[in-house]
């Protein structure tokens, strides 16, 4: 049997030619890429996108109700990622550190009762046997004297005020504040002591509508102060008494300055460590008066002369 032999078939010249010359314009390519990313300035080389700092400039939001025009809103301000130095840090600003000077010298504001104001209301009246009530002054030969609903009682703040009482039919009274009426009496209630609501009305009235305002008194004298029982060098309880207008403030010294003391319900200016108990007292009216008092002992359930008296307003 004559056999056959088969030649391998070989690639076609026109084609190699072709591929060879498609695959040096690929290099030639890919060596001017090179080229073009590897010279200075040319925005290439290791450098991110602009894109991948999407958190580097915080986007512009809507402003929010209230916002000026052209302000950042607070939600979309940056936060700052440098902290600074602990020192600086820990050490609060000037104005913040002013602020709070300014808060301890300041005058401070009168409570619920303002001088100037006309309060309407209705009077009543109790029985105020020998005059003593909540604001603890103690047993008073003057019964032109008045209990303050527990609103403008306001913790005490109403202590000591002296009030003009008028009624609709013309009839007038001066009061002094010494106890509190406390609920129901609403808002702009007084509850006179009998004696004084029978200034004004007959006691079988019950409730009389009234308007009443604040008074700074001409004559009452020198006011006291009085150390409250059980008051030693490291606890105490101070009371003003007899002062022309209301308190509003109470400070002793203690530590080279002025410490302000908080009031009680019962009309005591407490000191819990004993700060200054003994020492200069200082006393503040609503109108912002200050007056200084030294030499006071230290001496519980005795009223002593502070030979000083608020202006009359």
């Amino acid at each position: 049997m004559r056999a056959t032999k088969h030649a391998v078939p070989q690639a076609g010249r026109g084609r190699g030619l072709g591929m060879g010359i498609a695959s040096a314009l690929v290099t030639i390519g890919v060596l001017v890429w090179l080229a073009v990313v590897l010279l200075p300035g040319s925005g290439g080389g290791s450098r991110q996108p602009a894109a991948a700092f999407v958190g580097a400039t915080p986007t512009s939001a809507p402003p929010t109700a209230g916002t000026p025009a052209g302000a950042t809103p607070s939600a979309a301000r940056p936060s700052v990622t440098s902290p600074l130095p602990a020192a600086a840090a820990d050490t609060p600003s000037p104005s913040a550190a002013q602020s709070v000077r300014s808060a301890s010298t300041a005058a401070p504001l009168p409570g619920r009762i303002k001088p100037g104001t006309n309060y309407r209301g209705v009077a009543t009246s109790y029985d105020a046997a020998d005059g003593n009530g909540a604001c603890l002054y103690g047993p008073s030969g003057d019964l032109m004297i008045a209990a303050m609903n527990h609103a403008d009682y306001e913790s005490s703040k109403a202590c000591g005020a002296y009030v003009l009482v008028r009624a609709a039919n013309g009839a007038s009274i001066t009061v002094r504040i010494v106890n509190e009426c406390p609920l129901p009496c609403a808002p702009g209630q007084l509850d006179l002591s009998r004696e004084a609501f029978a200034k004004i009305a007959d006691l079988s009235v019950g409730r009389l509508p009234v308007t009443w305002t604040l008074l700074s008194p001409g004559a009452p004298g020198a006011m006291s102060i009085r150390y409250k029982s059980g008051s030693t060098r490291w606890w105490c309880g101070i009371q003003v008494i007899g002062h022309r207008n209301p308190m509003a403030a109470l400070e002793v010294r203690s530590g080279g300055g002025w410490r302000h003391l908080s009031r009680t319900e019962y009309n005591y200016f407490l000191s819990p460590d004993g700060s200054g108990c003994g020492g200069p007292i200082r006393v503040t009216d609503i109108y912002g008066e200050r007056l200084t008092v030294d030499g006071i002992a230290l001496r519980p359930d005795v009223a002593q002369p502070a030979k000083v008296q608020f202006a009359r307003h």
